[in-house]
């Protein structure tokens, strides 16, 4: 699914009128209607309902709903916020039929006029939509924390009140949203972590925006679904034997740090490469060939930390290292050789990544075949540190192009951006996943994936969706808060399945 700005989605809708053709108040009328039955299919309109209106478009959609709820004999009352200018046209003739409707229309001119909410109450967000321009202040501000501050079901419609679009809203005030009702395609500012605790949870309603302009309009981002990941995933041939599904190399663990390595190894293996060597510190041997029968053993000549790279590199398709290899000098100069001799492609984890931040001059060395998966705080020891979610996206893109290498940025929403400019958010995962671990199950399932022939991004796109989908599978059986890392990788043939069976 294509990502819009909210100037291609404002294009979009002025497309819809123009080529359907359609008017824009009946198009408003559309939106109402989705939001309604909504409402209606959740029961809320059960409830007492308490529908807020700026003087806008959103505003107008909020008169919409109010008037549309009404004939379903629902308790509404509507609150419009006083700016002393007139409404947008729509909103006006929307005026016009609610008062046909209800006379329990309330114009708030100050913070004097604000109901007192209660925890029975449902609130309808239709204050301001994706045209807000600057941070709210004033009367519309002190609205804002009311309502979120009270203990009433909070339902915004298109955009949370005081959420930019397109850039962050980090420290500016915004509504904390229960839900919030969006249509036709994700805003990127659902998809950033800084803003989840004031969208809730996302629904995403059909209004019957034409088509074609979205087959011809071209996004800077897209998220990853089912039908992304089904696009990639290869059919396995019948007659296939071990050696047609790759042979991959990790280079994992260090004294103390083991458990790593066997996460790692396990998800290579679950993600269906055909063989796997795991290079580690002697100390890790009896516990890698105890935990991972799978797997062959390749021990360093040092007891506790890698210290050489593998003789004969040649052998694999695939490599990947970085989860619990440690940052002793030694390590270091592993990666380096590697990073010089290696020319099969390579996902870059964890230590990896904190040596490559620690040895600045070795990201001269990466290639087009290498994947990085840091986390937040990995990205910015690799990259400096960033204001917010919005400029670490940014930044992630400048790098992808500049290192000619794919980022998998690990977060909420786990963002791949790649060389040529594509760029992905991810759909799937949950916060069950963040925990000890998890990011070197992500890495054995993309080394285990590039070792069977996908390229860096197609094993990028594929990987990270798997490893959320088992997430998402692994907290339903275990709950969010008992699932650790790998309860993931014993999901991941659920996810397969998933995948290949929606694929038939």
């Amino acid at each position: 699914m294509k990502i819009f700005t909210a100037e291609q989605i404002r294009n979009w809708d002025w497309y819809t009128i123009a080529n359907e053709p359609i008017a824009s108040l009946q198009l408003m009328e559309r939106v109402a209607a989705a939001c309604s039955n909504w409402l209606l299919e959740q029961r809320y309109a059960q409830k007492p309902l308490h529908i807020f209106c700026g003087k806008g478009n959103n505003g107008g959609d909020g008169l919409a709903i109010a008037r549309q709820l009404l004939t379903q004999d629902a308790d509404v009352t509507v609150y419009i916020l006083e700016t002393g200018k007139k409404g947008t046209d729509d909103f006006q003739r929307n005026l016009e039929l609610l008062h046909k409707y209800t006379s329990n229309i309330h114009f708030l001119q100050s913070a004097d006029f604000f109901p007192i909410l209660q925890l029975q109450d449902v609130v309808i967000d239709a204050l301001l939509g994706t045209g807000l321009d600057r941070p709210l202040e004033g009367l519309i501000a002190e609205l804002v924390q009311h309502i979120s501050n009270s203990p009433a079901t909070v339902i915004s419609i298109d955009v949370p009140t005081g959420m930019f679009a397109d850039k962050s809203c980090k420290d500016c005030i915004c509504m904390r949203a229960d839900h919030t009702l969006s249509f036709e395609v994700y805003k990127q500012c659902f998809l950033y972590a800084e803003n989840a605790e004031y969208c809730g949870s996302i629904h995403l309603l059909h209004i019957g925006l034409h088509p074609a302009y979205y087959e011809a309009t071209i996004a800077a981002h897209q998220i990853i679904e089912s039908k992304t990941a089904q696009a990639i995933c290869k059919k396995r041939n019948a007659a296939a034997h071990k050696g047609n599904f790759g042979h991959a190399l990790l280079f994992a663990g260090s004294y103390g740090k083991t458990g790593a390595a066997v996460l790692s190894s396990k998800a290579c293996l679950r993600s269906g490469v055909g063989l796997l060597t795991v290079h580690t510190a002697k100390c890790g041997y009896i516990p890698l060939q105890t935990a991972v029968p799978e797997a062959m053993v390749e021990t360093d000549s040092n007891e506790q930390h890698l210290s050489a790279a593998s003789a004969d590199l040649l052998r694999y398709a695939a490599i990947g290292i970085g989860p619990g290899i440690g940052l002793h000098e030694e390590t270091a100069n592993v990666l380096m050789q590697l990073l010089q001799q290696a020319h099969q492609p390579i996902v870059l984890d964890a230590d990896a990544l904190n040596l490559l931040s620690i040895k600045k001059d070795l990201s001269a060395l990466l290639h087009t075949d290498c994947i990085l998966t840091p986390h937040p705080k990995e990205f910015e020891r690799l990259f400096g540190k960033v204001a917010n979610d919005f400029e670490r996206i940014e930044r992630a893109k400048e790098k992808a192009e500049e290192l000619n290498c794919v980022i998998v940025l690990k977060s909420h929403h786990s963002f791949i951006a790649c060389p040529d400019g594509n760029a992905w958010f991810n759909s799937t995962g949950n916060a069950g996943m963040a925990t000890a671990g998890s990011g070197d199950v992500l890495t054995g399932i993309l080394t285990g994936l590039l070792a069977q022939g996908y390229n860096t991004t197609e094993a990028a796109v594929l990987g990270v969706y798997l490893h959320g989908l088992a997430g998402d599978f692994a907290a339903a059986e275990q709950s969010q808060e008992a699932m650790i890392a790998s309860d993931i990788t014993a999901f991941l043939g659920k996810a397969f399945l998933h995948v290949s069976q929606t694929n038939v």
